[in-house]
């Protein structure tokens, strides 16, 4: 399966490119819709096109365990995170079939679409719209960088926008979620190696993305004087600088890493800037100290900070993260995670949730770099199947 999708979006870089509702990532979905055949698992669609993969029926035995991830990519990403969870999920399967085990409660493998909101900007948005927590107008009325809506990006891939909305039967079929993630950092390779392969998640930091507008003049880049000038990209480069002593002083983590200049010329001073800035941290009210004051830096340079987002502290399941533990043994380690998933936003909707952690050992995600070692891989398999098992007893 792995080798399957290692060429599926791949990019000059050695990282991948897989966007909701291209090509690509038509590619992945019937790759996923191929190997849930292969197994004789049942697939349906949500109302937001997420495939889940039943062995048995929710409808009659259910709710179910269900665990599984997302195929999509940001901009060269890694190969890992999110692929690591949909290919686990479908060997768990694998796995309790290969030991004979019947499961008592109905299981499925889900494959959450545009999860890393890579293209229309908004981050989970397969789980984010069926439970509610984003309206099917503001879903659709999203646009990508050359102004497609997703309306018309699902259009042109065969879909109809009018059935996109919440999708409260879906979620009743769900008892308890189980998110597979390769680690997006160095917590447990920092721990000792022989113990640390998985670990049980126990929250999502509070994390939110803001857009900061900043006017200038647009004038000649050769004739026009020093002092004469209103560079809009001299003030991006204050408000950048002010993120990062921001976040330094409240000990939060600040990002820039979409910009837009007008009117975009080498030889042109820019008249606007647009930037987004990405603000996350295990305590919210240093959070939002760090974006006030990005939002008085703007404010100095005439400019605006606008909200796109925001996700208060995500505790997933106390009671189920615990049972993790209990399965997989005293000594795995604990862990809260600064990156967004789909098992955050099923947590805030009600959903019983947790995620288990296979170790990265450089740390690094969102890049090429991104790794898991195959060992380490094979044991979040082994930890999930122990997982899917109890809980579906």
């Amino acid at each position: 399966m792995w080798a399957d999708l290692d060429p599926i979006g791949r990019a000059s870089s050695g990282g991948y490119r897989r966007f909701a509702w291209t090509a690509e990532d038509h590619t992945l979905r019937e790759w996923f819709a191929g190997e849930c055949a292969a197994r004789g698992l049942d697939m349906v669609e949500d109302r937001m096109g997420n495939q889940w993969a039943w062995w048995g029926d929710p409808d009659r035995d259910g709710p179910g365990v269900v665990v599984g991830s997302h195929l999509d990519s940001v901009p060269d990403g890694g190969a890992y995170d999110g692929p690591l969870g949909v290919v686990s999920g479908l060997a768990v399967v694998d796995a309790l079939r290969d030991n004979g085990f019947v499961p008592a409660r109905p299981v499925a493998v889900v494959n959450f679409g545009d999860e890393e909101g890579a293209r229309f900007g908004v981050a989970c948005a397969g789980s984010r719209v069926i439970t509610g927590a984003m309206t099917a107008e503001r879903v659709l009325g999203l646009t990508n960088a050359d102004g497609v809506t997703m309306a018309e990006a699902l259009r042109r891939a065969g879909r109809d926008p009018d059935t996109i909305g919440a999708d409260p039967e879906t979620l009743r079929r769900v008892g308890q979620f189980v998110e597979l993630h390769v680690e997006q950092g160095r917590a447990l390779a920092d721990l000792d190696q022989a113990t640390s392969a998985v670990a049980v998640g126990t929250d999502i930091w509070p994390h939110g993305r803001w857009r900061i507008d900043l006017p200038g003049t647009a004038d000649h880049a050769g004739t026009t004087a020093l002092p004469d000038r209103q560079d809009a990209m001299l003030s991006a480069a204050e408000v950048v600088l002010a993120a990062r002593s921001a976040a330094a002083s409240n000990g939060c983590v600040a990002t820039t890493g979409k910009i837009e200049v007008e009117p975009g010329g080498v030889n042109a001073i820019p008249s606007h800037v647009r930037l987004w800035l990405d603000a996350r941290g295990a305590d919210q009210n240093a959070v939002r100290a760090t974006v006030s004051a990005v939002a008085a830096a703007a404010a100095r340079c005439g400019g605006t900070l606008s909200e796109e987002s925001w996700t208060d502290t995500t505790r997933f399941d106390d009671d189920l993260s615990g049972r993790l533990r209990e399965i997989l043994g005293a000594h795995t380690p604990m862990l809260g995670t600064g990156a967004g998933h789909d098992a955050g936003v099923l947590a805030t909707a009600g959903v019983s949730t947790s995620m288990l952690f296979v170790r990265n050992p450089t740390g690094v995600s969102h890049s090429p770099a991104e790794f898991a070692e195959r060992d380490d891989c094979l044991r979040g398999v082994e930890a999930l199947t122990k997982v899917v098992q109890e809980l579906a007893s």
